[in-house]
């Protein structure tokens, strides 16, 4: 049995994409679905959207053994919310699987889940989490995570991705596969969702970093080392890459790099400049070097980008 667990103002593709993927892994086995919304106040829930989902008692969790906490803008009230995080601590010392969409891992966080445990969250919310939750090991590029019994999501349509993994670990790959088909998406989503934001959305670009970033970014064929950067802030280089670390939740030497795919995977799929060009341009350099970094961050070669652009499609569903 599957639990969703909502509140007011919840993020309503947070609830619908887990629920429809669990429904079709279930036809799909030749069952039934056995999907419970739950809330802390029972009747119709409202989502951010406006649109109402029904919801139950908590009460009604007796028979679950998978939970899922939806995120939305809401999110701030429910973390806070005795009842809410009470629920999910009797169900985790049950031994319930616990996971959380986007901005749900508030709830989980706050109910003392993700201490000491790998976690993610939206992309937008990362310096927000990190400040509050240090003690979470934050994986700020992750699809989805899991440790242990507890399992998070980055944002929104993830969560999918994250109800996909748990069909595959319950039915197997087969079934996993043909969900996804069901559904029109990918059985597993190549790269980290920094693929899905610009850097500077990403960190800030109001925050004390934000004018370097965009330099870096229109200097992108420039060598960029931490001792370079360093000197254009004005601090020490070890001074600099602490302090870069803890604003933005990644090191100088990443954030770079994401420029640089950002960048360049902007020209391989909009233009017709010669790889090779792309990659002096952009300061990978060596095509190669590129070719591995598009691969680490899309599971796919530049080529291979550039090929699915002309044809029409995009890299992921």
């Amino acid at each position: 049995m599957i639990g969703i667990l909502i509140f007011p103002d919840f993020q309503l593709l947070d609830a619908a994409g887990p629920i429809s993927a669990f429904e079709v892994a279930a036809r799909c086995t030749g069952k039934a679905p056995g999907i419970r919304v739950l809330a802390a106040k029972p009747g119709l829930v409202r989502s951010s959207s406006g649109v109402e989902m029904m919801a139950r008692d908590l009460k009604a969790a007796n028979a679950i053994t998978t939970l899922v906490v939806a995120g939305g803008i809401g999110v701030a009230d429910a973390a806070r919310c005795e009842v809410t995080r009470a629920f999910v601590q009797r169900l985790a010392r049950r031994g319930v699987r616990v996971a959380s969409v986007c901005s749900g891992a508030y709830v989980l966080a706050e109910a003392g889940l993700l201490d000491g445990r790998r976690a993610t969250t939206h992309w937008g919310r990362t310096r927000d989490f990190v400040a509050r939750y240090p003690k979470v090991k934050f994986e700020p590029d992750h699809i989805f995570t899991r440790d242990g019994n507890v399992w998070t999501s980055a944002g929104i349509t993830a969560g999918i991705d994250l109800a996909l993994a748990m069909v595959t670990e319950d039915h197997g790959e087969e079934i996993a596969q043909e969900t996804a088909r069901q559904l029109v998406l990918y059985h597993r989503r190549s790269g980290g969702q920094s693929q899905f934001s610009s850097l500077l959305e990403l960190k800030a670009p109001n925050g004390r970093f934000g004018t370097l970033l965009s330099w870096a970014r229109e200097n992108l064929d420039a060598p960029l080392t931490v001792e370079d950067l360093a000197d254009r802030a004005g601090m020490s280089a070890r001074h600099f890459a602490r302090a870069f670390a803890a604003e933005t939740g990644t090191t100088p030497s990443k954030a770079i790099e994401r420029l640089r795919l950002e960048v360049a995977r902007e020209r391989v799929q909009s233009s017709r400049e010669a790889i090779e060009l792309v990659a002096e341009t952009t300061g990978f350099r060596d095509p190669e070097r590129m070719r591995r970094a598009f691969i680490r961050a899309f599971g796919q070669p530049p080529q291979a980008l550039r090929r699915a652009a002309r044809a029409g499609y995009g890299v992921c569903s």
